[in-house]
């Protein structure tokens, strides 16, 4: 079960665009998928989301739900983890990444009437 500790009652997302070395996609998607293992594991993460931009494939979109700002920014970035995460993951990087910190304001999901169809 998740608890949701927020900024304001919420959980906050951290969003990064992170631009990839030309060349390099492969071998950083494979290295973010032993880094993932690293941050699901620490105390205050939800849940994550890498994305590939289809407009600039060497730019990739990661979204980290933590219960709290300093679950990312103190626990997380403060812990030997994080030295194993940049270790995997930073060298990948030109630019190096922004990262900032979101509170969801709204949300949508599909409106599903009686006369529609289930999916399932």
């Amino acid at each position: 079960m998740v608890r949701e500790i927020c900024q304001n009652g919420r959980m906050i997302t951290e969003h990064a665009l992170l631009p990839v070395i030309p060349g390099l996609e492969e071998e950083f998607e494979a290295a973010f998928s032993q880094a993932r293992e690293i941050i699901a594991a620490m105390p205050g993460f939800i849940s994550l989301s890498l994305s590939r931009s289809i407009e600039s494939p060497g730019t990739y979109l990661l979204l980290v739900e933590w219960q709290t700002l300093e679950d990312h920014t103190e626990g997380f970035r403060g812990s030997p983890e994080y030295q194993q995460w940049r270790a995997l993951l930073h060298r990948f990087y030109e630019p190096f990444p922004v990262v900032e910190h979101y509170n969801r304001v709204t949300s949508a999901r599909p409106v599903i009437s009686a006369d529609s169809k289930d999916p399932a």
